[in-house]
This record gives C-alpha cells, structure tokens and sequence, in this order.
C-alpha cells in the first residue's frame, strides 16, 4: 500500500504541476503535439516551467531535489530559465522551523543549546534536501557550522527507493536496453549512497578523510570536524568562509584567476580519483566555495561530504588508462580494453568497436566546452553502447555522476576550457608513477613496516620450514620404508605358505604310496 500511495503522489504531482505538458513539449511529432493539446484541456498554470518544475521536485522529496540539483549544472542541456530555477536547489530548498532544529539539537547532545553554544543563529543559512545548518559560536570563541539532519528523511527515501527498485524490475523484465544498463544494481549503489548520507557522523568521517588527502596540494580546504559535537543526527564543524563558486560577479571583482580556477577544479577531481581513489561525489555550486582570506586566496572550499565515491585499485587503473587511450586518439586500445574488461561481449570485433568510438569521440577533440554538445555526444556513445551491448558498472555511477558535475562547474568558469587538455598531463604524470621505478619504491615503502617484523624472524622462519621439509621426508620415508616391509611380509607369507603345503603335499604323497606298497 505504501508503494502504491507513493506512486499515485508522484503522478499526481506530476499532473499537478505540469510536467507530462513540460515533456511533451520538447517532442515535435505530430502525435505527441495532438496528445500534448488534449492533456492540457482544464489545466492552467500560472507559474513559469522552471519553478513548477522546481516546486514539484521539492514536493517529491530528496532523492528527485537531488536530481535537479544534477540537472542545473548542465545548462548546455536545459533552458537557461530552467537551469536558474533549479540551481536554487543547491542550497536554497525550503528550511523546516527553527525551533525544531532547535529541538533535535538538544537531543542529539543531551543538553540545553545555551551550555552548548554562547549563540546560535535560529535562521539557517543553507538548506537542502538531506539537512539544514545554522551558524553558531562555541564557548571559547571559535566560529562554527551546525548541521542538522531533517527529520522524517528515512521513511521518505525508503518509499522512492522501493518504487525504483520495483521500476527497475519492469525495466528490466520488459527492455532488453533496461537489462544492459542494469537498473536494479544501479538503484542498490544509490541505496546504499543515500543512506550513507543519512548518517552524519559517517559524513563527518569522510571529511577527515578527505582533509588529510588534500592537506598538501594547496588547491582546497576541508572543514575540521568537532568530534565531541557529533552525532548521527547533528554534526558540528569549523565555519568556512567564501564566496559560492556560482557568484561569478563577486569573484571577478574579488581578482579571482577564473581560468586558473577552472584548471585547478580539474586538477582536484582527478587528483581525487586517480591518486586516491576517494572523492567528493556532490559537487554542485551549493557545496563549492572560493577562500578570499589572504593566507587562502583563490582556494576551493568543499562543503557536504554526505556523498563519497571510492574506486578500487583495478578501477583506477583501467580508468586512467581509458582517460590516457582517449586522449591519445588510441581508440584501437579503448576498444581493446572494453573487451578486457568483460564490458563487451568477447565476440565482439576489435576494429568495428573502434570504429564506432572514433566516430563519437573524434569530432569534440581541441575543441572548447562551449562549442562542445554533450547531448549528442551522450545520445552518440548511447546509440554506440547498445549496439555493442556495453554494460553499465554500477560502482561508476557515483563517478559519472560527479564527472557530469565538473564539467558544468568548468563551462560556468571558463566556457573556453579545454578539459582534455588540462587533464592529460595529469593523467599520463600518474601513469608514470604507477610503472617503473617510482612505483616500485613507493610500494616498497608502502610495505616497509611489514617488512620491518618479517626481516628479525626470517633466521627462525627459516629454520622451521627447512625442518618442517625434513620432517615431512622422513615421514614419506618411513611411509616408502613400511610400504616396502608390508609387501615382503606378503611375498614371505606366500613363499613360507607355498613351502608349507609342498612338504605336505609331498608327505601325503609319501604315505599313499606306503600304504599302497603294504597292501600289495
């Protein structure tokens, strides 16, 4: 019944709010116009398409905010009067009262707000679809960011996750294109994502992570956590303070090198994901500041680290080596590691797979973002990947995601990057470290303390597992040597056997014939 009622919510809303019409009217065949005409009988909306859009994500709940927060970096694919609308559920979604977050503070922490803080701001200054935070001051003095998860958040995100895993079953009994793109694997990784940010304290722990990984590259700043001013529901941490990267006004006139800035947020991302394989996997405008302190100027602050992505060593690397192939136009190996990989059929031609990627990608290279359509580049590499049956890795669904996020961020800095170019030297610098010499040192290093237990004991290792062999000779020795007795024992067995019943075979013999002679 909940999945039913959550069903029927989200087609009335999407009645109620226009958005079949919002659909319908991108299509130009003549069909869906006639079908557009007649669904708009009786229906009559008096605000613009982006904020009924807008109003009805924000109806539906976190998981579809969190969609339009992806879709309103993308200004390249939506309607500028669209894009702005949705970018202000970045950080602008309704706040729930001030008083119930007050309320969930004290009882996360067991303790009136007045013995927590010396103030807190009942006003939040950003609110999105998971939480809310307020501004603080601790007792001694330090600034402070309160964010506080809004409450009822589980019981809405389970019901959309049921019905999309329950969608993600039709889609993949009824298309065969649903079953390659794996729907149902797809939905558990976000599942398992969503409730990951449903847990601050998890969220408090990536940001530590992530502030050591990014302590020496100088590029971004982490919030420190205040781990005594934690809990599942309410984490509280150093107050940043900058400029959002979306006010482009202010940082031009603050003297930000926008295009440096650009190349830096490249550099970051794969600095992330390639070196360390943990990165900031919501990078929206709303969680991405820029330091105007003069001890920090022009660096990145990154905010809300609900969301992180994690890849493997394997994924790393067959990743970078993509990245290298496509940059070098060597469309022959990204076909080559495709088939590999097990991402397409073994069957499939080496040469026709590398064709089709030509086709799609050869056409955008030395070419800037702006004059880049990413549309008809997805609808190209969709068309291409259905052809060859590509199938999607779920555990790369967290890094196209925020790969999608960094672009949009780059065409708002600077519409003239070339993305490709500013992340090859990355890259192919990374692969380098990752062969040869450079690389054998670091993983000696990486395994120098074992090594420093092993080395003492090696004298002693030694010497048992030589006398663990010796012992396990001498075992199959004496197994040979028993082996060897048992079959004599048989062999004298038979011949003192085969004695016995000749001698008395013959004294037998011996007596018949005595006997005969006696009675003759």
């Amino acid at each position: 019944m909940r999945f039913v009622s959550r069903l029927l919510v989200i087609l009335w809303t999407i009645w109620r709010f226009g958005l079949d019409d919002l659909a319908l009217s991108g299509l130009q065949r003549r069909r869906f116009q006639l079908l557009r005409r007649a669904t708009r009988l009786g229906r009559r909306w008096q605000e613009p398409r982006g904020v009924r859009l807008r109003l009805a994500l924000e109806r539906l709940g976190p998981i579809f905010v969190k969609f339009g927060q992806v879709l309103s970096t993308r200004r390249d694919l939506l309607p500028p009067d669209v894009s702005l609308e949705l970018a202000k559920l970045q950080d602008r979604v309704p706040p729930f009262p001030a008083a119930q977050s007050r309320e969930l503070v004290e009882r996360a922490f067991g303790r009136p707000l007045t013995e927590l803080f010396a103030s807190f701001d009942a006003e939040p200054v950003a609110s999105a679809s998971i939480a809310q935070v307020h501004f603080a001051t601790l007792k001694d003095g330090r600034e402070v960011a309160v964010k506080v998860l809004r409450p009822g958040m589980l019981d809405i995100i389970d019901d959309d996750l049921a019905l999309m895993r329950r969608l993600a079953v039709w889609i993949e009994r009824f298309s065969a294109d649903g079953r390659r793109l794996k729907p149902r694997e797809v939905v558990a990784e976000f599942d398992m994502y969503l409730h990951d940010e449903l847990d601050l304290v998890r969220e408090a722990a990536n940001a530590a992570q992530l502030r050591r990984n990014m302590d020496g590259l100088g590029l971004v700043m982490v919030p420190e956590m205040h781990w005594d001013l934690c809990s599942p529901e309410v984490i509280v941490m150093e107050r940043m303070k900058g400029v959002p990267i979306s006010q482009r006004a202010a940082l031009d006139a603050a003297g930000i090198d926008i295009k440096k800035l650009a190349r830096d947020g490249v550099t970051i991302f794969f600095t992330q994901v390639f070196r360390d394989g943990f990165f900031h996997a919501d990078m929206h405008p709303g969680n991405i500041q820029v330091s105007l302190a003069p001890e920090t100027f022009g660096r990145y602050i990154a905010l809300d680290f609900g969301i992180i992505g994690t890849l493997t060593e394997v994924d790393k690397d067959y990743l970078a080596q993509n990245f290298i192939a496509f940059f070098q136009r060597d469309y022959k190996r990204v076909a080559e590691l495709h088939i590999a990989s097990g991402w397409v059929p073994s069957e499939t031609r080496v040469d026709a797979l590398e064709s089709a990627v030509r086709a799609v990608c050869e056409p955008h290279f030395d070419r800037p973002l702006k004059d880049i359509s990413l549309g008809q580049v997805l609808m190209r590499l969709f068309q291409t990947s259905r052809r060859f049956n590509v199938e999607i890795q779920p555990q790369l669904v967290l890094l196209q995601k925020t790969l999608l996020n960094v672009e949009g961020l780059g065409r708002e800095l600077d519409p003239e990057l070339d993305l490709w170019a500013t992340a090859k030297p990355f890259l192919e610098r990374w692969m380098n470290e990752q062969v040869g010499w450079p690389a054998f040192q670091a993983q000696l290093m990486k395994e120098a303390p074992r090594f420093a237990q092993l080395v003492p004991q090696m004298p002693r290792l030694l010497h048992d597992a030589l006398k663990q062999q010796a012992r396990g000779q001498g075992d199959a020795e004496l197994k040979a040597l028993v082996r060897e007795l048992r079959s004599t024992n048989r062999l004298l067995s038979g011949l003192l056997w085969g004695a016995v019943g000749f001698s008395l075979g013959i004294g037998l013999a011996w007596l018949a014939l005595r006997f005969l002679d006696l009675g003759l």
